[in-house]
């Protein structure tokens, strides 16, 4: 069945994980997604080695960003780099790019050079900090932007400790989602009105949107650091408690009246019911303290398979805190096909974790691992229009890797 985005032709002229990871999720739902690299490739194909991280498999650092593309290497400081580039730019529906203006500039990629080559292209920018402003031409990376910039950091660490550092590429990837959406509204509005758009998306921006509510209601409510003292907890039924075999069980019941007595029944306390300092919400949150404390007493005399075996069936949320290995062989990921397989260039199989958007009719899904440097490039010049002589005097006059 087709993607909903088959037929979209896309050129990325962009590095490392945030505007790269949007092609990724394009390409995952259909789109033919082109990557531009300089004779010497996107710097994030170095990065595992840079890290020393010393992994055998897949590169998660090339393949999660750039799965199911193809890699055409151009000099786009050479006039031969630039014609190449023009004739696939011809071709395309979306222009996307993670350079700041001054790059954008010394390349000839800046909006108004790419829309004298196609004028209905829609051309998106991914940025640090946003496309205007005192910082508009400061690069930054999502550590910086989203994490420090965006008062996540300080919300995520408890008072009194050093900052707790971010997942990898954590606000890239949900940066990625912002844009591979926006550049799904660009298209329906150029289908429905004819008319193009320049589409801008910085990770300041995701940063804040993710902590809109303590953003939004930091001038009224004071700035609130860290996510609070677990033994405080106003409503107990919304928190986290620690097994004997040192893992933990989040249980999320925002209406705990309602699931108080199944609650301790399943974990074998119905003598808390009706228990006068906890047999409703109110008197559960003045009590909090000695709540929370006969609830960690409990736990922790149980492993985590005695909770699943006790809340198999409870008509309330919770959930164990996963490791990242977990998810491999999670039901729920097995059953939706989160993980899907890829063939590697070597012909071996790795699991990756789809773009998070799932249309009847198509399995979402990478079309194929990472290109190598330059995999494709002769492949899409020639689809460009370009013959092979061209091609070759292209590659003779240095334009090409």
């Amino acid at each position: 069945m087709s993607g909903p985005l088959d037929g979209v032709r896309v050129v990325e002229v962009a590095n490392w994980t945030f505007v790269p990871a949007a092609g990724a999720v394009l390409a995952d739902l259909g789109a033919n997604v082109i990557k531009i690299e300089p004779p010497n490739g996107d710097p994030q194909r170095a990065l595992l080695n840079m890290l020393n991280l010393g992994a055998s498999g897949p590169n998660p650092f090339i393949e999660i960003p750039n799965r199911g593309k193809r890699s055409v290497t151009c000099d786009l400081t050479t006039d031969g780099g630039r014609d190449a580039l023009a004739a696939i730019v011809r071709t395309a529906d979306v222009f996307v790019t993670s350079n700041l203006a001054p790059i954008r500039t010394k390349l000839r990629i800046d909006v108004e050079d790419i829309r004298a080559i196609n004028p209905d292209i829609i051309y998106v920018r991914g940025t640090g900090w946003g496309n205007d402003g005192p910082m508009a031409d400061v690069g930054g990376y999502d550590l910086a932007c989203g994490w420090a910039s965006s008062g996540m950091a300080y919300k995520m660490t408890p008072g009194g400790i050093e900052p707790l550092p971010q997942p990898a590429a954590f606000f890239d990837l949900q940066g990625a989602n912002t844009i591979a959406g926006a550049i799904g509204f660009a298209l329906f509005k150029r289908s429905n009105t004819g008319e193009t758009s320049v589409v801008d998306v910085s990770l300041l921006h995701v940063g804040m949107w993710a902590l809109s509510p303590d953003i939004t209601g930091s001038p009224y409510l004071g700035n609130r650091g860290s996510m609070g003292d677990r033994t405080q907890m106003p409503n107990p039924l919304v928190n986290g408690y620690a097994t004997k075999d040192d893992r933990w069980i989040y249980f999320v019941c925002l209406q705990p009246d309602r699931f108080w007595d199944e609650f301790c029944t399943l974990l074998g306390r119905p003598d808390l019911i009706n228990d006068p300092r906890y047999d409703d919400v109110a008197h559960r949150a003045e009590n909090r303290v000695a709540l929370v404390g006969e609830l960690d007493a409990v736990f922790s005399t149980l492993t985590l398979d005695d909770v699943k075996a006790m809340f198999t069936g409870f008509s309330g949320v919770w959930a164990p805190v996963l490791r990242p290995s977990e998810l491999h062989t999670h039901p729920q990921v097995e059953a939706n096909n989160f993980m899907p397989s890829v063939t590697a260039h070597d012909g071996s199989d790795y699991r990756i974790v789809s773009a998070p958007a799932h249309f009847s009719g198509h399995t979402t899904g990478p079309p194929g691992p990472a290109p190598e440097l330059g995999q494709h490039t002769e492949e899409v010049l020639l689809e460009a229009g370009l013959d092979w002589d061209a091609i070759t005097a292209l590659r003779e006059a240095g334009g090409l890797g």
